[in-house]
């Protein structure tokens, strides 16, 4: 079993609970433990959400400073408060046209997911795109795409207008691993 430990932040109304969701379901799917945790900021939208997700044999749900393995930020800004939660060799997967400078030397994928969302006529699929596109990156992650696209499928049975958005939202995000993303 492969272990690890997960960091997802942006701002309320980006999806991060779902997105945490997501990957805690496909934990339990593959018959692994995982346990999660977040905090919201004050603002119910707009505020800082940070979400921690642990998958293997741990005992406490946080996640502990330099520990991180994955960085997930759905807002560029949020890279820099929760950098000190990653593993020196931790990979960033951010909505972020650049890297922020704080974050050089990391591993790193960016993309605008913003732009790209808004292309698909849903801003809301930010969270999608930027888990695709980590997930794109081979061995990133616990767990394959095609086990949290069924996932995705399960949680949206009966949605098919949400679930056709969804999917085409996260293989978006899949498709831009051939590009460069990340100009660092």
């Amino acid at each position: 079993m492969r272990e690890q430990q997960l960091i997802i932040s942006g701002v309320g109304g980006q999806g991060i609970l779902f997105i945490t969701r997501l990957l805690a379901e496909t934990a339990i799917a593959k018959g692994l433990p995982v346990l999660t945790s977040e905090t919201h900021g004050m603002a119910q939208r707009g505020g800082i959400v940070v979400s921690h997700l642990k998958v293997g044999a741990f005992a406490s749900p946080l996640v502990r400073p330099g520990q991180a393995d994955v960085l997930l930020s759905l807002k560029a800004e949020t890279v820099g408060l929760h950098l000190h939660f990653l593993k020196k060799d931790g990979l960033i997967a951010t909505n972020a046209r650049e890297l922020p400078a704080e974050a050089a030397g990391h591993p790193a994928v960016c993309l605008d997911a913003d732009g790209l969302a808004l292309g698909l006529g849903d801003p809301q699929a930010v969270n999608l795109i930027v888990l695709g596109r980590a997930l794109a990156q081979t061995g990133s992650l616990f767990c394959s795409v095609e086990e949290v696209e069924a996932v995705i499928r399960e949680k949206m049975a009966g949605k098919e207008k949400q679930l056709a958005r969804a999917l085409a939202a996260f293989r978006l995000g899949l498709g831009r691993a051939k590009e460069n993303t990340c100009p660092c």
